[in-house]
């Protein structure tokens, strides 16, 4: 007879925990909340929801970029799946293949992605096709994702036209999301044509990869500014007199060099002129791939150089502008020394302070000056909006930030 209470009593702490669990163990309100969000239906959710606004601690901003960023990857997954099972990803009226090959056994989440740009370029689409078929033999990394796409057009300018930068945002969201690559071990790499555009690629996405290397290219009128945290590699023929691309190539490493003497922290670069070698390299630019794997991306660097090629971006590490608001040519310089955010150049009206712990610690209260003058004083709040806005944007926890200021 004793036994029957006691059954009852087991059953009924199994069937709720939470009346006999310390207090100490019940969730935060700000989680509870988050997790409550979360079980809506996906097009239920707003991101105005004042669940979204509660602030948050150090350690609920890192449980928000992990409830957030597996929701994100799970609906980019389901979203992808067609462009990844096909091999190509559609904008508009631009569509990207690729054909790929792995290589090595990195656990889903660790491995890299290398994407490979064919030559060619001003020629037929038969021309361009053999290219992007020797592209995708002429590399391999000792692990990760090697993926050579095929350029939209058959223009000159195959790498570095207007719709080529969100195809590469789509295409490396998906691949992190579907093919568990790691954002932090994105490679970008090119040769002639392909050259052309890491010239151009490179400076303007720079907060997407963690090393670059040029084959064989013609810069034409890009810039080296933006790379100065982009660990850089010029490869050329001696020999390769064609519009000038020794010579420049020459030229590029001088001022890379300089960029590199005057900001010590920043512009990580090799450079190979072969003696004698013409156009094609004869397989020695292969060397690229062991020295670019030696680096990981950083996104949340203490120094941003950010220059607006006449392909305007709206974001750039943990920048952000509003849209419309730059202009080719605009430079903004932005360092973080302790407590102190200073921004220079060109800095419009709302520009937006993408905050996180890693940046800067978000307990303690910020100064921000812009051009000499102070802009802000005070503490920015952790939300899970600011997670939620940023993975909206980009498939990319680790850049995720935890904390939104805009500057009036």
């Amino acid at each position: 007879m004793r036994s029957t209470p006691i059954r009852f009593v087991l059953a009924a702490s199994l069937l709720a925990p939470a009346l006999f669990a310390p207090a100490s163990l019940a969730k935060p309100a700000p989680v509870a909340a988050l997790e409550a969000w979360l079980k809506q239906p996906e097009a239920a959710r707003r991101l105005d929801d004042p669940a979204l606004a509660r602030p948050l601690t150090r350690a609920q901003a890192d449980q928000a970029i992990a409830l957030l960023g597996a929701a994100r990857m799970r609906s980019i997954s389901g979203a992808a799946a067609a462009a990844i099972a096909t091999k190509q990803i559609t904008i508009g009226d631009k569509t990207l293949k690729w054909e790929s090959k792995r290589f090595g056994d990195a656990a889903p989440g660790k491995r890299s992605l290398w994407i490979s740009m064919h030559g060619g370029g001003n020629a037929s689409a038969a021309v361009n096709d053999q290219q992007w078929r020797n592209q995708i033999r002429l590399y391999e990394p000792a692990e990760g994702i090697y993926l050579a796409p095929r350029a939209p057009t058959d223009t000159w300018n195959l790498w570095h036209e207007g719709h080529i930068d969100p195809l590469f945002q789509q295409l490396i969201d998906a691949q992190v999301a579907v093919n568990g690559v790691d954002p932090n071990r994105v490679y970008l790499m090119g040769y002639s044509a392909g050259g052309d555009g890491v010239w151009q690629l490179a400076p303007r996405m720079a907060d997407r990869f963690a090393a670059a290397a040029m084959m064989a290219g013609h810069p034409n009128d890009g810039s080296l500014l933006g790379l100065r945290n982009l660990p850089f590699a010029i490869f050329m023929g001696g020999a390769d007199g064609a519009y000038d691309r020794n010579r420049i190539a020459a030229e590029k490493t001088v001022a890379l060099d300089r960029l590199k003497a005057a900001d010590p922290g920043g512009y990580s670069h090799m450079s190979r002129i072969y003696p004698g070698l013409p156009h094609w390299m004869n397989r020695k630019d292969a060397e690229a791939l062991p020295w670019m794997a030696g680096f990981t991306r950083d996104p949340w660097p203490k120094r941003i150089v950010w220059e607006q090629d006449d392909v305007l971006h709206d974001r750039f590490y943990w920048l952000e502008v509003p849209a419309g608001a730059a202009k080719a040519g605009d430079t903004m310089t932005a360092a973080v020394e302790g407590q102190t955010i200073t921004l220079t150049g060109a800095v419009p009206a709302g520009t937006m302070l993408r905050l996180s712990d890693r940046l800067i610690d978000l307990d303690r209260p910020l100064r921000v000056i812009v051009n000499g003058k102070a802009a802000y004083s005070g503490k920015v709040a952790r939300t899970a909006r600011a997670v939620e806005q940023s993975l909206l944007e980009r498939a990319d926890p680790a850049s995720a930030a935890t904390a939104l200021l805009t500057l009036r």
